[in-house]
């Protein structure tokens, strides 16, 4: 019977794995080839809302961001990983992309939690935290 689930499990995961897997996959070979500028942009965007980052300089973050990317997309496009293991790695980006739009001015409408225009594109990031959860849950639930 625990094959049978595994297999039952591994089949609900698929899409979910594959479609952030390729998310992950491209956003992260996209980053490998950031110009300076681009790179400038990122590297400040986030270190305004987690100053802890500005001691690195721009191109250094964007590499550790574009590989943190690319683990990511492994750990979820590669099917020995386990769900658990990759539904952690999805959920701790998503946090901090969670916390970017939480934390920067601009990002929702005053007062609320509602995306303004330019907080759409974190918003949505939500997605990713929902779907690492449940990856955690199902991993765990196979376990037992």
């Amino acid at each position: 019977m625990a094959s049978a689930w595994a297999r039952c499990s591994a089949a609900r995961q698929l899409p979910l794995r594959l479609t952030v897997g390729a998310f992950f996959l491209n956003s992260g070979l996209a980053k490998l080839g950031a110009d300076e500028a681009t790179a400038e942009q990122l590297h400040q965007f986030a270190a305004t809302t987690y100053p802890f980052l500005d001691k690195h300089d721009a191109e250094k973050f964007v590499r550790l961001l574009s590989a943190g990317e690319l683990a990511i997309a492994a750990a979820l496009l590669v099917p020995v990983v386990p769900a658990a293991v990759a539904g952690v790695a999805l959920t701790a980006f998503s946090v901090g992309t969670i916390g970017l739009y939480l934390r920067t001015p601009g990002m929702r409408e005053e007062g609320s939690l509602r995306p303004t225009e330019q907080g759409i594109v974190l918003a949505k990031d939500v997605w990713m935290l929902g779907i690492g959860i449940s990856l955690i849950a199902e991993g765990r639930h196979g376990h037992r």
